[in-house]
């Protein structure tokens, strides 16, 4: 791995998930976990204090050693027990049907097959289990689809991809998704900050906690204010 991703990337991520306007995100996607937590992309671990009495564990997941490093304090204070790992979500080492609640915040951009990891998303929850996410993606107006088309290329070098269809993206890899937000962060050029947030499950399973829409999430219509071991 280069300098860049190993020492100058993981600074990167810390320093950009630290940002306040993705607070209110983290606050209303985590508490909503439940059981054993696999988060995926756990990063330096900015979720970990928002894990409630629900959780039952919460295995982070991460290929940056540097990231899981600073990660390590806060696990050691979180609430709940965390055992930190250092993989890829493409090659989750958990065993099948072994977790209650997938988290993942900010992390299908960065990944670079995202329909295998999210294969093995779904491999790993258990019948009846969610996929909770909050991602940036494909905005909706084709003049800034287009600049996110443009400028991939080039911002998945320094960063992560700008363009993915998140919702499409969740349908392809078998999740039916039940519960779906988006709209624009409240600052930043727009090719970088439209947002996807909801849940999802296995698309055969039958379970659901709510109707469909249910998710308390920005209005979609407008731009939003500022409001490693294995583990088995």
């Amino acid at each position: 791995m280069s300098i860049y991703g190993r020492w100058i990337l993981p600074r990167l991520i810390d320093w950009t998930m630290r940002a306040e306007d993705l607070a209110p995100y983290r606050e209303r996607l985590v508490p909503r976990a439940r059981g054993r937590v696999l988060e995926v992309g756990v990063g330096s671990g900015l979720n970990l204090p928002l894990y409630g009495p629900g959780v039952e564990q919460v295995v982070g997941l991460d290929p940056s050693a540097e990231l899981l490093r600073r990660a390590a304090p806060l696990a050691a204070r979180a609430a709940v027990p965390v055992h930190l790992v250092r993989a890829a979500a493409e090659a989750i080492p958990l065993a099948d049907r072994s977790v209650d609640t997938v988290v993942m915040a900010w992390t299908l951009c960065s990944l670079g097959d995202a329909r295998a990891g999210l294969a093995e998303m779904r491999r790993v929850l258990r019948p009846g289990g969610a996929l909770l996410f909050v991602e940036h993606g494909l905005a909706p107006e084709p003049g800034v689809a287009a600049w996110q088309h443009r400028l991939d290329p080039l911002w998945v070098r320094i960063s992560c991809h700008l363009d993915n269809p998140v919702d499409r993206i969740l349908r392809e890899a078998g999740f039916e998704v039940v519960e779906l937000a988006s709209g624009y962060l409240g600052r930043g050029p727009k090719p970088m900050t439209f947002l996807y947030e909801g849940r999802a499950r296995p698309a055969a399973d039958p379970w659901a906690s709510g109707p469909p829409g249910a998710w308390a999430g920005p209005d979609p219509t407008r731009r939003a204010g500022p409001s490693g071991a294995a583990v088995s």
